[in-house]
């Protein structure tokens, strides 16, 4: 998404481009905040959620990637930093990678110095206790196990996993039910020590709103949520209510996130994102020491599309 000079993307249909085109002439390229209201107010008779938030979103980051480059400084910069850069955790070990992949996927972020990996479960609960323990065995005992079930779990399967992960010292599980079922997530968080997190499908404020209570850390992600002005308001609700924000995939639009919003934990480094964003993006991060540190001598979000190598894709 090009708005003037700005530049600004989301993970989505095509038919996301397809809406911007009819519905967003309502965007005036110098007021951020009364765009967001106007794209709000445009998408009213459509519905907000899905594909409208995410043609949102990219406008959005287009827009504020174009201010900070009329004001000739980084986003992270204009929206002040708490921190210099934001820590990282390795995320894939999907459910259809041998044990073998599996592994070695794991142990490259661990050697890379990420202390922290996450894997799919969910597939067969059965093989999802042998595959845990495969990777505990292969990163060590000091460094974080993540997983994620993509909510495909019911309750007490669910319960049953967590003990089994526990021994394994996962801290961390990932939509062990849908994210749809706020009072199953609260009933697996209420019965183990691991934290439960969700929050990756939300789209707007008051989805978040009513899942806080649910769980011990949100999750969001700016190419969804209405974009950076959706995200900042996702963090403030945080803050609000003392839990901790994780950002979901998409690490060259949220490395100058988690560096100014306090409530911010860590991000995914996503394989599949990591990887189409080193394709096609100039300006693009890799971690150093587990964490992304932002270019900050580079103005806006610091990244512009390779355009030659995108084309290819181009649909």
């Amino acid at each position: 998404m090009r708005i003037g000079e700005g530049f600004g993307y989301t993970y989505a249909n095509a038919a996301t481009a397809v809406m911007i085109r009819d519905l967003f002439d309502v965007v005036d390229d110098d007021e951020i905040e009364k765009s967001w209201a106007a794209m709000i107010r445009a998408v009213r008779n459509v519905g907000r959620r899905g594909i409208a938030a995410m043609a949102i979103s990219a406008i959005d980051a287009a827009l504020w990637d174009r201010r900070t480059k009329l004001l000739g400084c980084s986003v992270a910069r204009l929206l002040g930093c708490v921190r210099e850069s934001v820590p990282v955790y390795g995320s894939g070990g999907f459910t259809s990678y041998s044990l073998d992949e599996l592994t070695a996927q794991l142990r490259g972020w661990i050697d890379d110095g990420i202390p922290r990996v996450k894997m799919k479960v969910g597939r067969d609960a059965s093989a999802d206790r042998d595959r845990v323990r495969a990777a505990r065995e292969t990163i060590g005992d000091d460094a974080a196990l993540f997983v994620d079930a993509n909510g495909a779990y019911t309750r007490k399967q669910a319960i049953e996993q967590a003990h089994a992960f526990e021994v394994q010292n996962v801290t961390w599980f990932e939509e062990p039910v849908s994210s749809d079922d706020l009072a199953g997530l609260q009933f697996i968080r209420e019965r183990t020590n691991i934290e439960v997190a969700a929050g990756e499908y939300g789209y707007e404020l008051q989805y978040f709103e009513e899942m806080i209570p649910h769980v011990d850390v949100l999750q969001a992600d700016a190419t969804r949520c209405l974009g950076i002005t959706g995200f900042l308001k996702t963090a403030a609700l945080c803050e609000a209510n003392n839990i901790q924000l994780s950002a979901h995939c998409a690490p060259s639009l949220h490395v100058a996130l988690g560096c100014a919003l306090l409530p911010v934990r860590h991000l995914e480094w996503f394989f599949d994102h990591a990887r189409i964003e080193s394709m096609l993006f100039d300006g693009f991060i890799a971690p150093s020491g587990g964490a992304l540190h932002p270019d900050v001598s580079r103005p806006g979000l610091g990244i512009e599309l390779k355009e030659k190598d995108a084309a290819r894709y181009a649909i």
